[in-house]
């Protein structure tokens, strides 16, 4: 109990606030202390029964702290500071289920501490019950990792666990380079439980030798501020080949920009500045712009002759949404600049995904984001490609998936998040995006996964300080993925989102891609695709939902969809869009 107060106390002196619990017995000491800390106002504590969907809610309670406030604030940087978030378990499978969530943080950058209780050393290799290798069991998805010993009552362990614990804080939120998950492996022997005293309710001994506790001084760890995404370097950049004229590079005038995730405003800065037109992911974070392209994919994928004429592409953040931007990035008569902001992204050197980057900068220089006389020439360049992109678009009505997204981004308002799926319904809202409809976007884009997607937006809500509503749009399957992040335990708060399920009774977006054509060939090829890939199933959603006392309506109309998006809701409410199979293939 001593060593899970010293761990506690130094993840609130450290600035975490909130703390994802999962019930154990092994870890019971860290679920006393968060639970005197949350008694005591110094932590959140939200506990859940599916270790996977807790991992997920860390993350999107960290994820959640970086959408702008009510008063349009978004932290400094291209990427506001994430809050650090701990999810604590208990040994064996309970922290191999953390494993997907551990991935995608590590991918996406979040700050994410795992927290998890272990049998003592001596227990290892014995058969002993819930016990494995826990020690390094993420591999290289974390930052760091340590293993805490049982504790013996050793003098100066407990300022060990407190050192140990500020580091891991400091580390998850970027300070040896860039924010990301770390694992702290903690072994604690019997006895588990606070000490029984006859007629003094335990809790409350745990709660007040806590707060004694919490008023000393702790160790610090000071941050230093994040990388502001902008180089105030030299007019030249020496390279093994020689010397780059960073002026030549920036008065190119056949450019285009390239948000990817994690690029923030400053790419919107730059696209300005320079009168660039901007191709923006819809997770970019970018923020409005004048030189947004609407429809970009389509514009590229239609217009073969203004993409010819690219020179030049600067690319902002981590790209990963569509194949026409791969092609844009591979062509063999663009040059392609990273100036991606240094530290954005750990698990690559830099963001290369064609590996064709020409020139790689240490972030963006500050002559290019001051202002500059722009020639017409220059100026027509941005207005060809508005013009493409106005043209491509496609304004859906029809309730398939495009069409649902379409209808989700019509009902945003200035202030609203939107928690997107990372299959086909990020890739519709990517599609059909415009300038003038930019809610705050979210989306497991680390490594693209469909699970934990409930239990992230969950978190997204309850973290969020959004002025406007948060809403999570995700597919049948995504849904099916996570259904455990629709429970929350009695006298635990359900969070305000609404969650909208395109059901096309399966994983369509495999018709869409290379699948679809080859199951066109004959019976054999559709029977594949259809059993091996689109997965069709047979699970009513409604009884899903009436399982986990989750309020759910049924829409099939455009009609029906805009009512159900417009109305007002309170809780945790699932808007189910039945969609016909053979027509949703986006």
């Amino acid at each position: 109990m001593d060593a899970a107060r010293a761990a506690i106390t130094a993840l609130i002196s450290s600035g975490v606030r909130d703390l994802v619990l999962c019930p154990g017995s092994r870890s019971a000491p860290l679920a006393y202390l968060a639970a005197a800390a949350e008694q005591a106002g110094l932590l959140r504590v939200h506990v859940r029964i599916d270790e996977r969907s807790a991992g997920f809610l860390a993350l999107g309670l960290a994820l959640g702290s970086g959408v702008p406030a009510g008063d349009g604030s978004v932290g400094q940087g291209p990427h506001p500071r994430l809050t650090p978030v701990a999810v604590v378990t208990t040994s064996g499978t309970a922290t191999a289920n953390l494993h997907p969530a551990v991935m995608e943080a590590h991918h996406s950058n979040v700050p994410v501490l795992v927290l998890t209780a272990d049998r003592p050393q001596e227990l290892h290799g014995t058969g002993a019950n819930q016990t494995t290798g826990q020690s390094a069991i993420f591999g290289r998805a974390v930052r760091w990792q340590a293993d805490i010993p049982a504790p013996s009552g050793r003098h100066g362990e407990q300022a060990e666990m407190s050192l140990a614990v500020a580091r891991a804080v400091a580390i998850a939120a970027g300070f040896a380079g860039v924010p990301g998950p770390v694992h702290l492996n903690i072994a604690f022997r019997e006895p588990l439980t606070p000490e029984v005293t006859p007629g003094r309710d335990a809790l409350a001994t745990v709660i007040a030798d806590l707060i004694a506790v919490a008023a000393q001084p702790a160790p610090q760890v000071v941050l230093p501020p994040r990388h502001s995404g902008v180089w105030d370097g030299d007019d030249d950049w020496r390279t093994g080949g020689g010397t780059i004229s960073l002026d030549a590079l920036r008065d190119e005038s056949r450019t285009v920009v390239v948000a990817g995730t994690g690029a923030g405003p400053v790419a919107a800065r730059l696209a300005e500045a320079r009168s660039w037109p901007l191709l923006a992911e819809v997770t970019s974070g970018v923020g409005p712009s004048r030189r947004l392209v609407p429809s970009y994919r389509a514009a590229l994928a239609e217009s073969s002759a203004l993409v010819s004429q690219v020179v030049q592409v600067v690319v902002v953040g981590r790209p990963t949404l569509s194949r026409e931007v791969m092609r844009l990035l591979a062509g063999p008569a663009v040059r392609v600049v990273l100036a991606d902001p240094a530290g954005s992204h750990a698990t690559y050197a830099w963001p290369d995904p064609t590996r064709t980057a020409a020139i790689v900068l240490p972030g963006i220089p500050e002559s290019w984001l001051t202002g500059a006389q722009v020639a017409a020439d220059r100026t027509s360049w941005c207005t060809s490609w508005e013009e493409a992109g106005a043209a491509a678009g496609t304004r859906h009505t029809d309730v398939d998936g495009p069409g649902v997204a379409q209808a989700v981004l019509e009902a945003s308002l200035p202030g609203d998040v939107l928690v997107a799926g990372a299959s086909s319904p990020v890739r519709d809202l990517d599609a059909s995006i415009r300038p003038d409809e930019l809610p705050w976007i979210v989306s497991n884009r680390g490594v693209s996964g469909i699970d934990g997607t409930i239990s992230t937006a969950v978190g997204v809500a309850t973290s969020s300080r959004a002025a406007g509503r948060v809403r999570a749009l995700m597919g049948d399957l995504t849904f099916l993925h996570d259904i455990n992040g629709l429970h929350h335990g009695a006298g635990e708060p359900a969070a305000d989102l609404q969650i909208v399920v395109v059901n096309d009774k399966g994983g369509s977006i495999f018709s869409g891609l290379e699948h679809g054509r080859v199951g066109a060939t004959g019976p054999l090829s559709a029977a594949v695709l259809q059993r091996a890939f689109t997965t069709p199933h047979l699970v009513d959603l409604t009884a899903v939902c009436r399982a986990f006392g989750v309020a759910h309506e049924a829409v099939t109309t455009r009609k029906e969809l805009l009512a159900a998006l417009v109305a007002p809701s309170l809780g945790l409410s699932v808007v189910e869009v039945r969609v016909d199979p053979d027509r949703h293939t986006s």
